[in-house]
């Protein structure tokens, strides 16, 4: 139970720590304005799973595109994190597209188009 804690807190602080790497040091314009939405960490802290969100990429090869220049800068990231998080060993990182606010905000605007359709409806029918 303790150990699941201590990774569950080695996730959370790579998650705060990456996500402000990523914001203030990374200069390639093509992540763009990505957020760290979760971290991963295997239980041995060899592995940390980065899901990410581009909130300014609209087709998926945007997205790969950014997560490839992000897998490319893991090794500067996993330099940086191992200054900032105080581990005996710093895990890799793996970067995955997390898509499920973009779709959030999809199915959102599908609703509130529906309720307005609707509501167009009720109001012509009076």
């Amino acid at each position: 139970m303790a150990n699941t804690q201590r990774v569950q807190r080695v996730a959370d602080q790579i998650q705060k720590e990456l996500a402000q790497v990523i914001q203030s040091e990374m200069k390639d314009p093509r992540v763009g304005f990505a957020t760290v939405s979760g971290v991963d960490v295997s239980r041995d802290l060899s592995w940390a799973d980065v899901h990410i969100t581009f909130l300014d990429k609209d087709s998926e090869s945007d997205c790969r595109d950014a997560l490839a220049v992000l897998e490319k800068a893991s090794g500067f990231l996993r330099t940086r994190l191992s200054k900032a998080v105080q581990l005996r060993m710093t895990p890799k990182l793996r970067f995955h597209y997390d898509g499920t606010a973009i779709e959030g905000a999809r199915i959102s605007a599908l609703i509130d188009r529906s309720l307005d359709n609707s509501a167009g409806a009720d109001e012509s029918a009076d």
